[in-house]
Formats: structure tokens, sequence, C-alpha cells
């Protein structure tokens, strides 16, 4: 059984890294969501006048990994006190925002949110948004990472410390952390 979660935390890229590295995730697609332009390309949601976020789609095992679990290394695992920006990255389609599927799942988030919070000196500004068409991102952003991430020096400076926030913080969750 397979459910799905979509999110938005900034860079897909940098999202969709550390959530190939958690127990229970089967897939992870990058993609966008939430605005207002049929099929949007990249060089579009880059402009951000679209409304859309860089999200990623997750598909996971409930009895391997529960959505509150999933959902507290989302928080965990990004700078939910920004406000449409992650660290360089600026602009409403790099913001944080959980589309839910269904009321269970909205309910899910606004607990999700609310732990955060408690862990949190500065507000949390995720928001809950209707969920809307799902656009996959190109081929190319797809497992960017394990593809080209490596030789991209902003991947390089993003996502190691991600990852090892993941791999110290939830290291019962982490494929590298059990395997190592």
């Amino acid at each position: 059984m397979t459910d799905h979660v979509i999110l938005a935390g900034g860079c897909f890229w940098c999202t969709e890294a550390v959530f190939k590295d958690v127990i229970g995730v089967e897939t992870v697609e990058s993609g966008y969501i939430g605005g207002h332009l049929p099929d949007p390309t990249y060089k579009q949601i880059c402009g951000g006048d679209t409304g859309h976020a860089e999200a990623i789609r997750i598909g996971y095992n409930p009895e391997q990994l529960s959505l509150d679990d999933l959902l507290d290394i989302h928080f965990a695992t990004h700078d939910a006190t920004q406000l449409n920006r992650q660290g360089n990255d600026v602009g409403t389609q790099y913001r944080s925002a959980m589309f839910p599927a269904d009321d269970a799942q909205e309910t899910a988030f606004r607990a999700a949110i609310d732990r955060a919070q408690a862990s949190s000196d500065k507000p949390i500004v995720t928001t809950i948004e209707p969920m809307a068409t799902w656009y996959p991102a190109e081929g190319y952003h797809q497992d960017y990472w394990e593809t080209s991430g490596r030789q991209n020096p902003y991947c390089m400076a993003v996502i190691p410390p991600k990852l090892a926030k993941l791999r110290k913080s939830f290291a019962e969750r982490s494929k590298a952390a059990v395997s190592a």
C-alpha cells in the first residue's frame, strides 16, 4: 500500500534528496503545484509569477513510516519560519506549504505545524493550501542529487547539511544511517 503527500519546502532538488534517504519512502517526484498557469516550465516557475511552488510528491508505505513522522522530518529539514524563501532562494515558488489530499491529511498537517511551533522561537509560516493540479517537473529535475547534484555547487552547499540533520535527528529513519 502506498500513500502520497505533497510538500513544499524550498528547492525541490534539496527536499527530494532528503526524502529519498527516508526508510518507508518509495517514490519522490519533483514538480509544481498551487499556481494559475497550466503546464508550467521550470523557467516560468523561476520567474516567481506563476503562483506555483516547487514541491515534491512523496509516495510512502504507511506501515513503515507514519505521516506524522514524515511531516516531522519535513519540518526538521527546512526552515518553516522563512516566508517565501529558503536560504538564498527567494520567491513564492520557494514557500513552505502543504497540499492536503483529504481531511485526514489536513488534520495531520495542522498537528505537525503545532508540533513545529512548539519547538520554535519564531513563527511557523508554512501554509496549508488547497489541493491543486500536480505538474511533474521536467525529467532532468528528477533524481537530481543522484544524477547531477554533486556537480552543482549550490546543491553541495545545501543538501549535505540537510542529510546530516536527517541522519542525526532521525537516524532510525535514514537508509544511510541504518546501513552504516
